[in-house]
C-alpha cells in the first residue's frame, strides 16, 4: 500500500511521516492555507531521507510553470488537482520527459451537499470519471490516478469530505488494466481501514485527517494512519 502524506509546511512533520514509513509528502501549490513555495518546499526535500517521493499539488493549468515549479522545489512527482485536463497532459508530459518527475492525475468525485441532488450527483461523478480514467488509461502518460472529492461547482477537492465509497466500488473496480488507483478525501486513522477494504486502492492519501491544527501534523495520529494502512492486506499483490 503506497501511503501519501500531504499538506506538510516544515521539515519536522515531513521527517517524522517519512520515517513513520510514508512513501510520499505532499506539498500544496495551489491557494490554501498550506501553500508552499519552490523555496519552502525545496528547503524540506533537502532533508528527507532519499527513496521518500516528493508530490508537488497543482491546481494550475500552466504546464510551463507546473514544469518550472517542479524543478525548483526539488520535486519527483506533480499532482494535477485542477480538474482533468486531457491539454494539460499532453503539454506537461514532454516539458517533464527524462527528468524523473512523475504526473498524478486527481479526478473529482463531487459530493453534492443536498440530499435530494446526491443520487444524480453519484451517477454523474461515476459517469465522468469512467470516461476519464478510460482516456488515462489510453494517453499513457501517466499510470496513477487519484479519486478525491469535491463539494458542489468547486473547481478542486481537498475538502476533507469522504465521497460515497459504497456508490464507488463498482465503478473503481472496473478500472481499466495498470492503472493505479489513489484514495482521498476524508480519510483519517480510524477509516481508512474501511476505505481499503471497500475500495481496494493501490494507494492512499491524507492531509487534513493526520493534523492537530492547519499545517501542523498530530504524530500519534499521522503513526496510527501510516499503521492502520500498512497492515491492511493488501488488495493488490505484489504492487
Amino acid at each position: 500500500m503506497w501511503i501519501k502524506i500531504c499538506g506538510n509546511t516544515n521539515l519536522e512533520d515531513a521527517k517524522l511521516a517519512a520515517e513513520l514509513g510514508a512513501d510520499a509528502l505532499g506539498f500544496i501549490f495551489a491557494a490554501s492555507k498550506r501553500q508552499m513555495t519552490a523555496a519552502q518546499a525545496a528547503a524540506i526535500a533537502r532533508g528527507l531521507p532519499e527513496g521518500v517521493e516528493r508530490v508537488g499539488v497543482f491546481d494550475s493549468h500552466d504546464a510551463k510553470a507546473i514544469a518550472f515549479l517542479a524543478r525548483e522545489a526539488d520535486l519527483n512527482a506533480v499532482q494535477l488537482h485542477g480538474g482533468y485536463d486531457e491539454a494539460l497532459l499532453n503539454a506537461l508530459a514532454p516539458m517533464l520527459a527524462g527528468s524523473g518527475i512523475r504526473i498524478i492525475q486527481t479526478l473529482h468525485w463531487t459530493v453534492d451537499t443536498a440530499a435530494f441532488n446526491e443520487t444524480a450527483t453519484q451517477s454523474a461523478s461515476s459517469n465522468q470519471i469512467g470516461i476519464q480514467m478510460g482516456r488515462i488509461s489510453e494517453l499513457g502518460i501517466t499510470d496513477r490516478v487519484l479519486i478525491d472529492s469535491k463539494i458542489g461547482a468547486s473547481p478542486s477537492g481537498g475538502t476533507g469530505v469522504a465521497f460515497e465509497w459504497a456508490a464507488a466500488r463498482n465503478l473503481l473496480a472496473l478500472a481499466p488494466a495498470g492503472i493505479r488507483l489513489i484514495i482521498a478525501g476524508g480519510l483519517k486513522p480510524d477509516n481508512v481501514t474501511r476505505a481499503i477494504a471497500e475500495l481496494t486502492p493501490w494507494g492512499v492519501d491524507v492531509s487534513s485527517g493526520v493534523e492537530a491544527s492547519v499545517g501542523r501534523k498530530d504524530p500519534a495520529r499521522v503513526a496510527q494512519f501510516i499503521k492502520s494502512a500498512r497492515t491492511t492486506p493488501a488488495p493488490h499483490p505484489g504492487d
